[in-house]
């Protein structure tokens, strides 16, 4: 494995790394990865809403309702209109305990 450096590895390196790691070829790391993101893209399009990957990470699917117009708000001592906002999908990643504790040390 590689020394810890200043900047985060390129796509390359980190192939690379679990490649050398696991005794894989790059294009069978590659292609793992490929299938990784085709799998998560089908679970936030047409799945649950929300993919995990086991001790790492969870990302969820939200979705925004819209929100109208707003006219004589009094904001920081002033009225103003405030626009309105179209309906959104935001995506939330949030990390699990093991990642949290790999942070920290």
């Amino acid at each position: 494995m590689a020394k810890a450096a200043k900047k985060p590895p390129t796509k390359t390196q980190i192939l690379a790394n679990i490649a050398e790691a696991t005794g894989l070829a790059k294009k069978d790391v590659a292609a793992v990865f490929e299938a990784l993101q085709e799998e998560i893209k089908s679970n936030l399009r047409r799945g649950p809403g929300s993919f995990t990957i086991p001790g790492l990470l969870k990302i969820e699917k939200k979705k925004v309702p819209a929100k109208p117009a707003r006219k004589n708000v009094m904001v920081l001592g002033q009225l103003r209109d405030i626009p309105a906002k179209p309906a959104t999908t935001k995506i939330r990643v949030r990390p699990l305990k093991n990642l949290k504790d790999m942070a920290a040390k």
